[in-house]
């Protein structure tokens, strides 16, 4: 029987983030995820009228298909899933990870071709800007690992995070923050390890509340591509491509990533090298979600955490556009808290955030203790 909360998070999925109609088609993309919560996501989008399509996939049938392929087959493969995405109203993404290392031993060349001649022509290209879209992980023991919790306790943990928050309430206390980024000028990120100097002048900005990403809760914009100056060291870990990067650190001079570091100095590399966008920055975004305190590499979370920032190299979003592009958006994060070793964001001028908490009266309804109440 399915858990009444895994229902609950179906409801929200199709009714408030995908906001389905009738008549409408609605994809539903999913990796390695129990049947039972496919059934209720079906069972959701005929509730709304809508016509549910299926896409079910695994990360180990992933691999095999990746390890074999070539430029040909790729795009071979990108070519009838553009056509479907092309007929898309709403999109739905489920990931459920059985091993998040299972793309761990490809080739570089292998994830880079992917990026390049798959997601980007049918996510980045299509689905991001042309669908109401919403992606998710769902819960697994592999996760509760990661978090460093008993499988029971990160179930409870996962529905508190994703199906039990107040979208709406949270939407509105942003509506001041997407207002002072949206007008703003000079950014200035210290921290251990990191200072950091960029322009989000007439770029726009977006808040994040439940539309397309669940867990959610950020507020984002994007540096204008050539501003970008100094140096970011990031705290946290991050799993890209199978593999997992600890201590990545960025220099940039004028827009562009000059020298990055991390555990594995190559492979951070090859990441980087994947076209010429990948190198530049594609967003950069405020962290809030009150009940997500602490990383554990999986970016869906962890850039949402509150008290964090993540500044993104790749691609950009249409929606705060500095005309970047580049199959590559790795969301990589940094904690400001105390226990992250702190930091400030200063905004022109304006201390904005100090060790994680919201000091300026546009922001400070993000702070945890408001957004719980």
């Amino acid at each position: 029987m399915l858990d009444p909360r895994a229902q609950k998070l179906a409801h929200l999925l199709v009714h408030y983030s995908c906001a389905v109609q009738p008549g409408e088609k609605v994809l539903i993309e999913a990796y390695d995820t129990p049947q039972d919560f496919i059934e209720a996501l079906v069972d959701e989008t005929y509730a709304a009228g809508g016509y549910p399509i299926l896409d079910l996939k695994t990360n180990a049938l992933m691999r095999a298909l990746l390890k074999g392929a070539s430029e040909e087959s790729l795009k071979a493969i990108a070519d009838s899933e553009l056509y479907r995405m092309k007929q898309m109203d709403c999109y739905i993404g489920v990931r459920a990870p059985v091993n998040p290392k299972d793309l761990a031993d490809l080739p570089a060349e292998k994830n880079a071709m992917k990026g390049r001649l798959w997601f980007q022509p049918v996510h980045g290209e299509v689905r991001v800007p042309h669908t109401r879209w919403v992606v998710l992980r769902y819960p697994t023991p592999s996760m509760a690992m990661l978090a460093n919790m008993s499988t029971r306790e990160f179930e409870d943990y996962y529905f508190k995070v994703t199906a039990d928050v107040d979208y709406e309430r949270m939407d509105r206390a942003m509506d001041a923050a997407q207002a002072f980024l949206a007008q703003a000028d000079q950014v200035h990120i210290k921290g251990p390890g990191t200072d950091l100097r960029f322009s989000i002048k007439g770029i726009g900005a977006t808040k994040c509340a439940g539309k397309l990403n669940i867990p959610d809760g950020e507020v984002y914009s994007c540096p204008v591509r050539n501003s970008v100056n100094g140096v970011i060291r990031y705290n946290t870990p991050s799993t890209y491509n199978g593999f997992t990067f600890k201590d990545v650190e960025l220099h940039f001079k004028d827009g562009k990533i000059v020298e990055a570091h991390a555990n594995d100095d190559k492979r951070v590399n090859e990441i980087f090298d994947t076209d010429e966008g990948a190198r530049y920055v594609g967003e950069f975004a405020l962290g809030c979600n009150p009940g997500v305190t602490f990383a554990m590499d999986d970016i869906l979370f962890d850039e949402k955490i509150a008290g964090s920032f993540h500044f993104t190299p790749g691609n950009a979003y249409d929606d705060t556009d500095n005309g970047n592009r580049s199959a590559v958006h790795w969301d990589l994060v940094c904690i400001q808290t105390p226990e992250y070793g702190g930091g400030e964001i200063w905004i022109d001028g304006e201390l904005i955030r100090k060790d994680g908490r919201f000091v300026h009266p546009a922001f400070t309804a993000l702070n945890p203790e408001l957004l719980s109440c």
